[in-house]
């Protein structure tokens, strides 16, 4: 039987949430509060800021609407893979030829991070090397032979290796795709668990926590005064670490992230033959289509399987009916096999695909990041270190780059920004055909 329905006080029901290995809960906030740092939004982001400001010496406070990684945090692919956007060749103009490269290095660099933030502090996530990108048309194969060389170029420090078509069976036992690039720098872990994982860390490190806190009103100075429903925060510097779920709290900002859905399935428990069948050496997998599809084993040998993003702002009616036409088309060996898990959530999408990351020109004290476009897993660990060194003081060159980066407002305010965009999106995917 599957599992689709959420309460608002839970984290969505997904196989994640089924499986997460411990249970946090944080009261919310009550009466005043003062630190140096207020963080809004309890996901990868906020958390990983939180941490690098607190072992900065600095005092936090996170405020989380709902649960700590209710959002894309707790629910997304699991897929933690380098690179911090697409196309980040189009900023030469704007960062030139050092500072495009830079950008590339810090997407090796934020897999890095969660790497070292999980080994340094044992957190259990499941955390498995070995990613492959997968060509479905020559012109994927091409974009891979570049990748390689910029890579080498660029002394990326991992294995990698461009499989052909005969060799595909190593990695993948499905006909769909034509030819692949190995990394074995990225890989996949239990999102929700790191999250988690996450939390205690900082908990640990002095940082205050609080959830069901969602925050009603912002009072802006050279001291802001973050209010909820039942106390107000006041510190010296604000983060805003709400991404697809920002709405109205800064509207400017909120203009700047089209939230779109992504959908998941989880097979019922698969067995190993057959999971060695599908996934010969347990990588996390994606394809090179705009509406593309990413999968992989869970430790519990269960195919998770994902994709199909939405600009048009509704949700499938039926999660596992939509999705599981598609993984059947790339697995018809899974044909008979039940869905048990079935969830969706919105991610933060960007008009030029690169992480939002800097402070408000009228507000130099109010920090943001958002928009990570799909990379959202390393992204957000990276710009939780790049807020923090520019919250602390230390010179961060980094955030000095993203920052310098603009990003257009989404045409037609909240009403016609989705509709507009699904138009978009509709001839990208068909030039996909082609």
């Amino acid at each position: 039987m599957t599992q689709n329905t959420t309460r608002q006080d839970a984290h969505a029901p997904s196989y994640y949430a089924a499986s997460a290995n411990r249970a946090l809960r944080f009261a919310a906030l009550a009466g005043e509060a003062r630190a140096d740092v207020c963080i809004v939004g309890g996901g990868f982001t906020g958390l990983n800021t939180a941490i690098e400001l607190a072992e900065r010496g600095l005092s936090v406070i996170l405020l989380e609407a709902r649960r700590i990684g209710w959002g894309a945090s707790g629910r997304n692919g699991g897929q933690l893979i380098r690179g911090v956007g697409h196309d980040v060749e189009q900023f030469r103009p704007v960062l030139g030829e050092e500072g495009v490269d830079e950008l590339k290095r810090m997407g090796f660099e934020a897999v890095d991070i969660v790497r070292q933030r999980i080994e340094l502090h044992a957190i259990d996530c499941d955390l498995t090397w070995g990613y492959c990108d997968l060509a479905t048309k020559p012109r994927h194969l091409e974009g891979f032979e570049q990748d390689y060389a910029d890579l080498l170029r660029l002394g990326y420090a991992h294995p990698l290796q461009r499989i052909s078509r005969a060799n595909l069976p190593t990695v993948i036992g499905s006909q769909r795709y034509i030819g692949g690039l190995v990394d074995m720098g990225s890989g996949h872990l239990h999102p929700l668990n790191l999250a988690l994982g996450e939390a205690a860390v900082a908990q640990t490190l002095g940082v205050r926590l609080h959830e069901d806190s969602a925050v009603e009103r912002i009072e802006y100075g050279t001291q802001v005064a973050v209010h909820t429903a039942h106390g107000v925060v006041r510190a010296n510097q604000l983060v805003l670490a709400c991404n697809a779920y920002l709405d109205g709290l800064q509207p400017k900002l909120a203009g700047k992230v089209l939230p779109a859905g992504s959908y998941i399935i989880a097979t019922e428990r698969l067995p190993a033959a057959l999971c060695q069948e599908l996934l010969p050496q347990n990588m996390a997998v994606c394809d090179q289509r705009v509406a593309l599809d990413y999968f992989r084993l869970s430790a519990d040998g269960r195919l998770l399987f994902g994709g199909a993003c939405h600009y048009s702002g509704r949700d499938p009616k039926d999660i596992s009916a939509y999705m599981q036409p598609k993984m059947l088309a790339v697995f018809p060996q899974l044909v008979g096999i039940g869905i048990e898990y079935q969830w969706g959530g919105m991610i933060g999408i960007g008009a030029n695909r690169l992480p939002q990351i800097g402070r408000l020109p009228e507000q130099p004290n109010v920090y943001y990041a958002q928009a990570y476009s799909g990379h959202g897993l390393n992204a957000t660990h990276l710009a939780g270190r790049l807020l923090a060194e520019a919250i602390a003081g230390r010179e961060s060159h980094g955030f000095d780059l993203f920052a310098r980066v603009p990003h257009p407002t989404f045409p037609g305010g909240p009403a016609l920004r989705s509709p507009l965009l699904a138009l978009g999106m509709l001839w990208y995917r068909l030039k996909d055909r082609f």
